[in-house]
């Protein structure tokens, strides 16, 4: 009785670990698959953005190139664990914004946090105000997207000068890549300071799904026509 007690000990701790593997392989394919997804999301609606809209930005280039100085500004930002990459906007500021910035930092309407959002800021083109008003200005990002650099949806990318500051709780933003638009763009944009858009980045990234992205995407083109916030 001795020997088949511990033969029926090992035949079920040998059942309990081929369960274990097979959870972690069932867990393993529907991450993989979410991504996988999320993924395809990105691509098809990113190229499918560029082909419909492609009128649109050539008309949107011709304007800012009129309005003085080169179309597309290139800054660098920062993406899922902490890598850099160059992200693409139209450029609605003026040629030397960024000599001006520390001159303006005192006007910061976001008193607490590391972003850095001012109304009426005089760095902006009479064109980059209207491409700023309804987001036109990050119509390139859908090639960041196409590339892989962004998705669709996701927290907004840093600059480096912001994440230096990140505390270990703000890098958790940094788990997921970069995207066009975001839970709190959708709630308020600029008017919801760096505290709460970390909040809601993070409640985003715990809780993401195919289905909450669809929703967030859905509600993006109202947010921007008529949601407060865009400056």
């Amino acid at each position: 009785m001795g020997h088949f007690a511990e033969f029926q000990s090992r035949r079920g701790l040998i059942r309990l670990k081929f369960r274990m593997a097979l959870r972690r392989l069932a867990w393993k394919w529907l991450l993989g698959g979410a991504d996988v997804a999320k993924r395809t999301l990105d691509v098809v609606g990113s190229l499918a953005a560029l082909l419909v809209l492609s009128p649109v930005l050539m008309l949107i280039g011709v304007l800012v190139r009129l309005d003085g100085g080169p179309v597309i500004f290139a800054q660098t930002r920062v993406r899922r664990h902490g890598r850099e990459f160059k992200m693409f906007k139209f450029r609605s500021m003026r040629i030397d914004a960024e000599k001006q910035l520390a001159a303006l930092l005192g006007e910061n309407k976001h008193g607490v946090g590391v972003t850095f959002k001012i109304k009426d800021d005089p760095r902006v083109t009479r064109v980059g105000r209207l491409l700023r008003r309804y987001s036109l200005d990050e119509l390139p990002q859908f090639y960041n997207v196409l590339i892989g650099d962004m998705s669709l949806v996701g927290p907004r990318p840093p600059v480096p000068r912001e994440v230096a500051m990140y505390t270990l709780a703000d890098r958790r933003r940094l788990s997921v890549n970069p995207g066009i638009t975001c839970i709190w763009q959708i709630s308020g944009r600029a008017e919801i300071d760096f505290p709460g858009q970390v909040l809601l980045d993070v409640n985003y990234i715990e809780s993401q799904s195919l289905s909450a992205d669809m929703r967030i995407l859905a509600k993006t083109p109202r947010a921007v026509v008529f949601g407060p916030g865009a400056y």
